[in-house]
Formats: C-alpha cells, structure tokens, sequence
C-alpha cells in the first residue's frame, strides 16, 4: 500500500512538472504564406497557322473601248457582288511590351469569289467575274489583356481576278481577261490564347483595290483579238476563323 501511494505521488508531481515546462519553451514563430503566383501570357514569338471562312468581292464595270463601237465615254455595264470561300494560312511575328502587342504578317488564301450580271451596254451578254486567290502583306497594333489580344493590321494587298463575257442564251464564252491587282487592306481582329502555344481567334479585313483598265481578248474561234476594255472598280471583304501555333513567349510567372 505505501509503495501504492508513492507511486500516485510520483505521478501527480510530474502531472504538475510538465505544463510548467512547457510554459517556459518559446512561443512557435509563424511565417507568411507564400505570394499567389499569376500566370500571364506572353504573346512574344514567330508563329504560322491556318485560316477559313468567307469573302465578298464589290465590282463595277465601265466601257471604253470595244470591237462593236470602238473608244467611247465610259459607260457602266453594271455592278455585281461576288461571294463563295476560302481558306489558307499565315506566318509572322509578334513581340510584346506591356500590354502592348507589335506584329508583321502575311497571309495567303485560295479563293472562290464569283458573281456574274447582264450588261447595260452590250445586250445578251452576261458579265462574270472571280477571285482566284488573296494574299496580305500587313503591320499589326495591338493591346492584350493577358490571354486575350485585340488588334488591328494594315499593309498591302493583292488578289488574282478573272473576267469572262458570256453570250447570255447559251452559256459561251466568248472573251476574257485575268489580272493579278494590287491595293490596300485594313483590318481588325480578337485572338485567344488557350494554351501556352496555341490560339484562336476572328478576323475582318477591307481590301481598297480602286479602279483598273482590263483588256479582254476574243476567245476561238476569235482567239486573241482585242474584244473591249473597262475600267473595273473592285472592293473585297473578307472574314476569317484563324488557329495560331507560335514558337517562343513562354508563360511567365508574375509575383
């Protein structure tokens, strides 16, 4: 029994020991949280992709020479619309300071813009035209709200157009000329990063392609005697889905 009572002594006393011995180890230190980390995305780089989607081809056609009438005023022949697809791709390079995006470009799509109209001068013939293909050699300006880049681009433009007269009741064609013209292209356009290389985005673009003389040729059994010449007024609108690869701008961890 007393060896008993000792022990529950023995115990108690060291019950009361051990809060006071921690009441005399410092108290714990606390560090700070580590900062949050942003990623923000860089659009520094060279980078190709692809494009898709449509255009609309405004042309105006007006007389002033031909084999039935000879050199004459200008007289219009009437105005047409053409529309159809198409789809290409681009290369260029961007560099980024602050949220300020500079870019250089070029673009180079196949074409098929047609339209055709009865003509105002020469009855029973049908005036029909096409865009061939498209290529853009641009500047861009833009401001980014990290993965997110609005732009706009401005620089020279080139399209390859052919135009045919056709005999209205048959379907013949019976003269036509190609050109390749050059003007000026202005447009804007949305870009969305959705992952560190890849990125998406719409595009519009307005082509200036002003007033040019077309001389058209006779075709068999004719072929290759002069037929008429117009000046043509030309204006293209196109927009586009364009997917981005690039090469380089990293994401960058900002603290």
């Amino acid at each position: 029994m007393k060896k008993i009572l000792l022990g529950v002594v023995g115990l108690m006393a060291l019950g009361a020991a051990v809060p006071a011995s921690a009441a005399d180890l410092p108290a714990r230190v606390y560090t700070k949280a580590p900062a949050m980390v942003a990623a923000v995305y860089d659009w520094s780089g060279f980078y190709v992709g692809l494009n898709g989607g449509g255009g609309w081809s405004r042309k105006c056609w007006n007389n002033t020479n031909s084999a039935v009438f000879g050199v004459i005023p200008s007289f219009g022949e009437g105005c047409a619309d053409a529309s159809g697809g198409l789809v290409g791709g681009q290369i260029g390079y961007r560099w980024q300071s602050a949220n300020w995006v500079f870019g250089v470009e070029g673009q180079g799509d196949w074409a098929d813009l047609t339209g055709s109209r009865a003509s105002l001068l020469f009855p029973g013939v049908t005036d029909r035209s096409r865009v061939d293909g498209i290529g853009l050699l641009t500047g861009q300006v833009g401001y980014a709200w990290n993965n997110v880049l609005w732009y706009v681009k401005g620089g020279a433009a080139v399209v390859g157009d052919k135009y045919s007269g056709i005999t209205t009741a048959t379907g013949l064609v019976f003269d036509g000329a190609s050109q390749t013209r050059w003007g000026g292209a202005l447009g804007t356009g949305v870009e969305v990063g959705f992952a560190p290389n890849w990125s998406v985005g719409f595009e519009y673009d307005h082509l200036f392609l002003g007033n040019n003389t077309v001389t058209f040729n006779s075709v068999a059994p004719l072929a290759g005697t002069f037929s008429r010449t117009d000046s043509i007024y030309q204006a293209v609108d196109m927009a586009t889905i364009r997917v981005n690869y690039r090469w380089g701008g990293p994401i960058v961890a900002k603290y």
